[in-house]
Formats: C-alpha cells, structure tokens, sequence
C-alpha cells in the first residue's frame, strides 16, 4: 500500500505475486480479500513506471529519444552499465488469473491527409481459463518531426471484459488530435511523415505493430 512508484527489487525477486493496493479507503480490507481468495479478478494497470533502483528516477515511458538509443552489446550506447535500463514494472503492467492474446493488427489506411482519420483495430481473446478484463493500449511515435517527439505516446485504451475462450474486436480512431503537435511557432500542427503504431498489455511489450503515413 503506497502513493508512489516505489523500488522493490528484492520484494519482484523473492514474493511469488504482488498485489499494489495504492491507498483504498475504509473497503480496502474486503477489496483485498476478494482480490487474494480469487473472488474478483483483478485487471488494473499501472498509471506509471516503477524503478528498479532510485538511481533511475525519473522514469516514465514518454521520454525523448537519445542521439544514441541503448544496445545490449555496445557500452557507448544511452544506458546504465550496472544494471538494465529498462523498468521494474512499466507503465500499462498489470497482471491478472487469466491471459490474453491480441490477434489482427488492421489500420483502415495506410496513408491520410493532415486532417484525416484513421481506424485502428485488433482483436483480443481471453485465452486463459477464467474471466476477466484486459486494457487494450495503443501507443503512437511520430518517427520524424521539426521538434523532438517521445518514444512513444498513448493515444488510446480500451477495457474489455471477456468470458474463457471469447474474443472482441477493439477500435481505436486517430485523427489530428492525436497525431497533431506544437510547433517552434507554438501552433497545433500536423506535420506530413510517418507514423509507428504499437498496440499492446503494457508501454514496453512489443506488441503488434504497423505503420502509416501523413501526406502532404
């Protein structure tokens, strides 16, 4: 029970399960009861990225791109020398009694006008044994642009409830709101390039991937 990321190496290592309670309320011991004796399924995610030391504050998972990205094999490259760059637990994690498969990556297009639209869909199915919800996250990077851009951004999420066995078709839109930015002259733009979809359980799964274009 906590209000912030906290570092738990030891505690991820040794305890079989984690249960992050953040602060309940009055109904946290009945909350919590449930959740253990298996009554409810849990199917949070984190709304931010736990460290796996205090030396890598801050860390959150819309951070610029480096002129030199991390590579496991060359020591030169942006990262830490004792101990992995990435976090403990990332931002989107969170597990529950069931497992999920996301299946058929599709975009309605692969190219559209500064003021177009375009849909996103995937497929998740519940292929675990009990019921439970999953978040579906989509993550946006803007692979050139006339500013720094991050990594990666979410642009959308959706939860799902799915029964042993089932699936659901999922759709996201990406329209100027989201793929727009603000330029040097601080106006709301939406620059020709392209762009890199990921959709995925959590901000460092792969995932599913696509890409599309903005023309001019």
């Amino acid at each position: 029970m906590n209000g912030r990321p906290l570092s738990i190496p030891w505690l991820a290592e040794h305890a079989p399960a984690l249960l992050e309670a953040w602060f309940p309320g009055t109904e946290a011991g009945h909350a919590l009861a449930d959740v253990i004796f298996g009554n409810v399924n849990p199917g949070g995610k984190l709304p931010m990225s736990f460290p796996r030391s205090v030396g890598q504050s801050p860390m959150y998972y819309n951070h610029k791109p480096t002129g030199r990205p991390p590579e496991p094999g060359n020591k030169y490259s942006s990262k830490y020398l004792d101990e992995p760059w990435t976090p403990l637990y990332p931002f989107g994690y969170g597990l529950s009694y069931t497992k999920f498969d996301l299946r058929d990556l599709r975009l309605s297009t692969t190219e559209i006008l500064p003021n177009g639209r375009l849909t996103v869909s995937v497929d998740v199915a519940n292929v675990g044994s009990r019921a439970g919800d999953e978040v579906v996250q989509l993550y946006l990077r803007d692979v050139a642009s006339s500013v720094t851009r991050p990594v990666q951004e979410l642009k959308g999420f959706k939860r799902v409830r799915l029964e042993p066995g089932r699936s659901q078709r999922v759709e996201f839109i990406l329209g100027p709101d989201e793929l727009g930015l603000y330029d040097e002259q601080m106006r709301w733009v939406v620059e020709p390039g392209a762009f890199r979809i990921t959709v995925a359980t959590n901000s460092v799964d792969s995932g599913l991937q696509a890409q599309f274009s903005v023309s001019k």
